[in-house]
């Protein structure tokens, strides 16, 4: 009898491991961070993630951006494929001040009081870039790079912090308007490193949506205007007060 109890009770237990056996595995899903940029380590973390040659998701003094090291090919693959953007279309980097704009961009014949007055500011400069921005995969189809100093504490430390220049677009996809608040991009959390929130970006206003005025530099003593953004009117008549003139009659 105690012989035939034994049996059947292993011969459940089997069954019941061989039914565990066969189920699948549990999938764990990375969450990816959040985390307010007034948090006491935000810009440690983000510094370190850039330096690691993840994606983050911060923000700028115009739109929230996505941002990585711009001279890691890997990240900036990356980046591509997050944004689901062109490869042919250029994206700009970020630096923490003046000294580094000129490393990596040629501002020789621009002067140092005129880049005081620009940046940090919500300006992109485009400018011929210097030998030490070597990333092939970085803007492959031009010899020039846009250069940003948003006028934004955390972004500016996150860059002293790292050391790194950061490429910086839009935290949004392609094709779909620019983010005031991080949750206004949301599908994007997975693929990213961490999310900084600075909350609403602009009071929210729909004119902050257009980002940054970009205008071309590169050329001694002219100007391209190559997207007309916040403050456009207050950079042309800085420019024009230096003598730089609209280059082809723009």
């Amino acid at each position: 009898m105690l012989k035939s109890r034994l049996g059947e009770l292993y011969s459940l237990c089997s069954k019941i491991t061989l039914r565990n056996y066969n189920t699948p595995k549990m999938r764990i899903h990375r969450v990816t961070p959040v985390v307010h940029i007034h948090d006491s380590k935000a810009r440690a973390l983000a510094a370190e993630l850039i330096v690691n040659e993840d994606i983050i998701a911060l923000p700028t003094d115009t739109v929230y951006g996505l941002a990585c090291s711009a001279n890691s090919p890997c990240a900036i693959k990356k980046l591509y494929e997050i944004k689901g953007r062109d490869e042919a279309k250029p994206v700009a980097i970020c630096v923490s001040d003046l000294a580094e704009l000129r490393k990596w961009g040629d501002a020789e014949h621009l002067p140092e009081a005129l880049l005081q007055r620009l940046l940090p500011g919500a300006v992109t400069l485009v400018l011929e870039r210097t030998p030490l921005l070597d990333n092939p995969f970085l803007n492959p189809h031009t010899t020039k790079i846009g250069i940003r100093i948003p006028d934004y504490e955390f972004i500016q430390n996150v860059c002293s912090l790292s050391g790194i220049p950061m490429a910086l677009t839009s935290a949004n996809p392609s094709s779909i308007p620019s983010s005031l608040s991080v949750k206004e991009f949301e599908p994007l959390y997975p693929k990213l490193g961490a999310v900084f929130d600075g909350g609403v970006l602009g009071s929210g206003l729909q004119e902050t949506r257009i980002g940054s005025t970009v205008v071309d530099l590169s050329c001694y003593g002219f100007y391209t205007t190559i997207r007309q953004g916040i403050a456009y009117n207050q950079t042309i008549q800085l420019l024009q007060s230096y003598g730089i003139k609209p280059k082809n009659n723009q």
